[in-house]
């Protein structure tokens, strides 16, 4: 079973300037098509990945490997993870 955490000021204010939640955020994680990726910009002072995959609409995640996934940030994909998640 995954469980799942986030700072609340930081799920607000993402939900404030995304539009989206850290809740709606976890269904991506349930996408069996999901992609994932290290993410080496943001993997300073602990490993930090990146996930594309499907919710009700498109999304990535910045999530931390552990048995705890910690949600940092959502956002809907740009066009071109679209496209890479799509395969078009």
């Amino acid at each position: 079973m995954l469980k799942f955490e986030w700072n609340l000021t930081k799920a607000r204010a993402n939900l404030k300037k995304h539009g989206v939640s850290f809740e709606e955020a976890q269904s991506v994680f349930f996408d069996e098509n999901a992609i994932q990726f290290f993410d080496s910009e943001s993997s300073f002072e602990e490993e930090r990945f990146l996930m594309l995959g499907l919710s009700e609409n498109f999304r990535i995640f910045c999530e931390r490997e552990g048995e705890v996934i910690r949600i940092i940030s959502a956002r809907r994909a740009t066009a071109s993870e679209r496209k890479h998640y799509t395969g078009a």
